[in-house]
C-alpha cells in the first residue's frame, strides 16, 4: 500500500500512542496516529478540525482500553499535505490508506460534516465494518441558505481571501458576528485561515445537505446515528432521517450532549454499539 508500514510493523507495542506519515493513492502525505489495542476504529473529523484541534483525540484515548483507534488528519489540514485538484474520490481514498493502515478493516466514527464522507467510504468498496455518526448535518429537504453558502465561500477562496470563507463559514453554523470578530483577535484565527480551502471540500461532501438516500441506500454494514439531546432541533431531526435512510440503522438520542461532544460520553456509545 504505498509503500507505508502498518501498525503491526511499526515496532510499537499495541497500546503505545504512534504517529505516521503515510502516502495517498495520489501522493498527499496523510498524518494519522494511533493508540490502544483490539479491533480497529477510525475517527473521522468535521469541518475545520483536525487531530489537534477538535475531540478526536479525546474520543480515541477513551476508545483506547477496548479498540485501536485511529485518528488522522484529513488533507489540507494539521500536519497533512494536499494535492490539487480536490475530489471527492480523492478523500475516500485517504480513508481507504488510513484503514489499510489500521489492519485491512476497522469501524468508522464521524462526527459531524466527517459522517457524509463516512458514509461515501462504507459504499466504495472500503473495508468498513460498522459506522457510528453523530450529528451529520443532513436536512430532509433543502435549505436555501446551503446555495448562498457555497457561492460566498467559493467567491471567497476564489480571491484568496480566507478570512472571509472562514467567517462565512462560522456564520453558517451560527457563530454571532460577535463571536466571529473575538476569534479573529484569537491566537488560533491564523490555524483556521490555513484550514479554509477545505472548507469546499467538506461543502463539496456535503452536496447541499440533503440526505443522500442514492448513497444512503447501499450502506449494507450495522449503523448508529446519534445525536445531543440538548443540541438544536434541526440537528436531531437530521440524524434521525439519516438513519431512517439506511437499511436496518438505529437512531440514538445521546442524553445532555451538544455538537460540542464530551469524548467519554461519546466513546461510551461507540463501545456500546460496536460490542453488542
Amino acid at each position: 500500500m504505498n509503500g507505508t508500514t502498518s501498525p503491526a510493523d511499526s515496532g510499537n507495542s499495541a497500546d503505545t500512542a504512534m504517529s505516521h506519515v503515510m502516502v495517498s493513492a495520489d501522493g498527499t502525505g496523510i498524518a494519522v496516529s494511533r493508540v490502544g489495542s483490539g479491533p480497529a476504529v477510525v475517527l473521522v473529523d468535521g469541518a475545520m478540525c483536525y487531530r489537534a484541534a477538535g475531540p478526536m483525540s479525546a474520543v480515541a484515548a477513551n476508545l483506547a482500553g477496548r479498540f485501536t483507534a485511529v485518528t488522522y488528519d484529513r488533507r489540507g489540514r494539521g500536519e497533512s499535505t494536499d494535492t490539487a485538484p480536490y475530489a471527492i474520490e480523492r478523500e475516500v481514498d485517504d480513508l481507504r490508506a488510513v484503514i489499510e493502515w489500521s489492519g485491512g478493516s476497522a469501524a468508522v466514527y464521524a462526527m459531524s460534516s466527517g459522517g457524509a464522507l463516512a458514509l461515501r467510504a462504507a459504499t466504495s468498496g472500503l473495508s468498513v465494518t460498522a459506522l457510528v455518526l453523530y450529528e451529520p448535518p443532513f436536512a430532509e429537504v433543502a435549505d436555501p441558505g446551503a446555495a448562498t453558502y457555497t457561492a460566498a465561500l467559493r467567491r471567497a477562496l476564489a480571491a484568496g481571501r480566507r478570512g472571509e470563507a472562514v467567517g462565512a463559514f462560522l456564520t453558517r453554523v451560527g457563530v454571532p458576528a460577535e463571536g466571529i470578530e473575538g476569534m479573529r483577535r484569537s491566537p488560533g484565527w491564523s490555524s483556521m485561515e490555513a484550514m479554509a480551502p477545505t472548507l469546499a471540500y467538506d461543502d463539496a461532501m456535503m452536496a447541499g445537505g440533503v440526505v443522500p438516500r442514492e448513497i444512503t441506500a447501499r450502506v449494507r454494514v450495522p449503523v448508529l446515528v446519534a445525536a445531543g439531546s440538548a443540541s438544536p432541533a434541526f440537528l436531531i431531526d437530521g440524524a434521525r432521517a439519516t438513519a431512517e435512510a439506511i437499511p436496518g440503522g438505529r437512531f440514538a438520542v445521546l442524553e445532555g450532549l451538544t455538537h460540542d461532544v464530551e469524548a467519554a460520553v461519546i466513546a461510551h456509545a461507540v463501545t456500546e454499539f460496536l460490542v453488542g
